[in-house]
């Protein structure tokens, strides 16, 4: 699949309950960067983002397609930082800080 970059867009981002086992889906704004989709959150306590880091085996779903991917955690400073000012038009809000979850689509 060949994502284009530097879109911003809602997304239907499923994951597996940490504890649940069960599949939990959540309504984000994505942004797409470097063949990847991006998911980020000022507040770290989010569900979806404790259940990807647990289970990184995730499913994205946006124009009526569903895709499978791995989730990680972004450590890269600089790339937090891109992915902000790539999903905010607000300078302040793309200057805060964020947790920022990386998926790579399989092939």
């Amino acid at each position: 699949m060949t994502i284009i970059n530097n879109l911003t867009f809602k997304a239907i981002l499923k994951t597996i309950g940490r504890k649940s086992g069960k599949e939990h889906t959540v309504w984000a704004k994505a942004v797409t960067y470097n063949d990847m989709i991006y998911f980020s959150r000022r507040n770290p306590n989010s569900d979806w983002l404790k259940n990807a880091i647990a289970h990184p085996q995730v499913k994205v779903k946006f124009d009526g397609k569903e895709f499978s991917g791995i989730a990680r955690l972004v450590e890269e400073e600089e790339l937090a930082k891109k992915i902000s000012s790539l999903k905010y038009t607000d300078e302040n809000r793309q200057k805060e800080s964020r947790i920022v979850l990386e998926v790579k689509l399989n092939d």
